[in-house]
């Protein structure tokens, strides 16, 4: 990778943390500045934000092809639970929608 951003198993990640590069480049794209997703992700340098941006930009294609794969099968097992647990679901949304009216 580089210094900035690794692969651990099926995900990347900012070197050195927990922090998932789906999660700087999902605030870079809605247009956050480097200094307010660092804010954010207050174990990061600044460095290490510019950084992963950097990276991000290098790799735009790829990145955004395992992201577009990540949300496509999230949304399946989503799904899958969905119908799995319909009747937890389904007492959820009523409990939603009782405590909306509060």
């Amino acid at each position: 990778m580089n210094d900035y951003v690794e692969k651990q198993k099926d995900s990347y990640r900012i070197a050195g943390s927990r922090v998932s590069l789906d999660s700087i480049i999902f605030a870079f794209q809605r247009g956050a500045s480097p200094e307010s997703i660092q804010r954010s992700f207050p174990t990061l340098s600044l460095e290490e934000v510019y950084g992963a941006i950097a990276f991000y930009l290098a790799n735009q294609q790829d990145i955004d092809d395992y992201l577009e794969a990540s949300n496509t099968a999230f949304s399946d097992m989503e799904k899958r639970s969905r119908s799995k647990y319909s009747d937890w679901y389904n007492r959820l949304q009523v409990k939603r929608k009782e405590s909306s009216f509060v």
